[in-house]
């Protein structure tokens, strides 16, 4: 499975590609960072990251965008701007049929790390180790878009399974 793993932000936009499955070494193919300019309008900086993300696609080809689920902050202008990014990154993907996952920041650090609690550093080690890296991407917005890949990576075969059983459960009820 080859992953395209989203961290959205309006200034930075982490990007980073993995590919590989659960249970066997995964092998990152590019990391990066989408970058608009703060000063820039709003609109001009969505279309930045649209063109990042399409850029990014096209040379990657993923078979899915794992995005991280924005999670509600005290500083609203900061979650309205994550919301935005987030929004591209889905609609480049829904626009080429490629399927999105959401993962929350718990989530993707207690793949990678065992703790839902982790910091940017630790996630950083993590993801160094797991991908076999001579040092931590930077900025760390890149290595939070490559821990989301890992963790859609590792958690897609539990949670497909657990779908499938949901759909099974609920197409018994309707036939009884």
């Amino acid at each position: 499975m080859r992953v395209l793993g989203v961290d959205p932000g309006l200034t930075r936009c982490g990007v980073g590609v993995v590919e590989g499955v659960a249970g066997r070494p995964l092998t990152m193919l590019g990391v990066g960072v989408v970058r608009t300019p703060a000063d820039a309008d709003i609109g001009v900086r969505l279309v930045g990251i649209e063109r990042g993300i399409e850029e990014w696609i096209d040379r990657f080809e993923p078979e899915l965008v794992a995005v991280e689920r924005v999670f509600s902050q005290h500083n609203v202008r900061t979650v309205m701007g994550t919301a935005q990014a987030s929004a591209v990154a889905m609609l480049c993907a829904a626009r080429r049929g490629l399927p999105v996952a959401l993962h929350t920041p718990s989530e993707v650090k207690a793949a990678v790390t065992g703790s839902g609690r982790a910091d940017k550093a630790q996630v950083g080690a993590m993801v160094t180790r797991l991908l076999r890296l001579s040092a931590p991407p930077k900025p760390a917005d890149a290595a939070d878009a490559l821990a989301l890949a890992i963790c859609h990576i590792w958690r897609a075969p539990a949670q497909n399974r657990l779908q499938q059983a949901v759909a099974l459960h609920a197409s018994k009820g309707r036939t009884s």
